[in-house]
């Protein structure tokens, strides 16, 4: 008897102890989300594909090489578009910090200079895209807070269901988004779908993977190779599709400077 009443009060607290650190957590699958999508390094050729609603296109093609320094926290990546000939040699140079703000940097050939992307200029378009600066780089973990709201499967995959809302009003006007829901992958901690709502709490994008692939099999790290943006308000939708990708945790550094982005 007296063996079943101590079995009885550890099962109490061991209940208590979960209570007290949820296994669902949505800030702690976030974490886990980011760090699942973040490379040691890897090199890619790419095609952005840009769509008015209105049966018309436009199509670039991109290259791209990311590198993580664990011991200085960035993720460091440049995207360089290769054509058509309208947007040749333009690039981007992007430090993704995960305890401070993000630094990009723009060079446009026709101006043949590197210019700062200011934090204000975060919620411009990508290349004129349905994608924003801000949605091409993963956001400070801190810039949100975070409710789960529930589990949902995407097709044969189960999802946890988290609401981000910013921190702040500032943070919200950089992003321009009131809130965003995503939907994470329980098997692979992928970002399956985010909707994004506008400053006016109204639905205006919905990004999809499509398509993901386990490129760093060791550490079980993914990359979505197909990934849409569709906006709800205007009929315009943006896809890129990463056509071929190298995991290469030997990135040259070279790359990741002002000076190789104006070559």
């Amino acid at each position: 008897m007296r063996s079943f009443a101590i079995k009885a009060s550890l099962l109490i607290v061991l209940m208590f102890a979960l209570s007290l650190f949820p296994q669902d957590d949505p800030q702690q699958i976030m974490q886990k989300s980011y760090d699942a999508m973040t490379l040691a390094g890897s090199e890619s050729i790419s095609t952005l594909t840009i769509s008015d609603g209105k049966g018309n296109q436009r199509v670039r093609t991109f290259s791209s090489a990311q590198k993580t320094d664990e011991a200085e926290q960035v993720t460091k990546m440049i995207m360089r578009f290769l054509e058509p000939a309208d947007v040749k040699g333009t690039g981007i140079l992007t430090f993704d910090y995960e305890d401070k703000d993000d630094d990009m940097w723009l060079y446009m050939p026709a101006l043949r200079k590197v210019r700062r992307i200011v934090s204000s200029e975060k919620q411009k378009s990508f290349m004129g895209s349905e994608f924003s600066n801000a949605d091409i780089t993963k956001p400070l973990l801190s810039d949100y807070t975070y409710k789960m709201l529930g589990s949902e499967s995407l097709g044969d995959v189960e999802c946890w269901k988290i609401e981000m809302t910013p921190a702040s009003k500032k943070i919200g006007d950089s992003y321009g988004y009131s809130k965003k829901i995503g939907w994470i992958g329980k098997a692979d901690y992928v970002a399956r779908k985010t909707e994004f709502y506008d400053l006016h709490g109204e639905l205006i994008k919905v990004m999809t993977a499509d398509k993901v692939e386990l490129l760093d099999d060791e550490n079980k790290k993914y990359q979505p190779v197909d990934i849409t943006m569709v906006n709800k308000q205007n009929g315009r939708s943006s896809r890129i599709v990463i056509d071929k990708v190298q995991f290469n945790p030997n990135v040259k550094e070279e790359y990741f400077t002002t000076a190789f982005l104006e070559k």
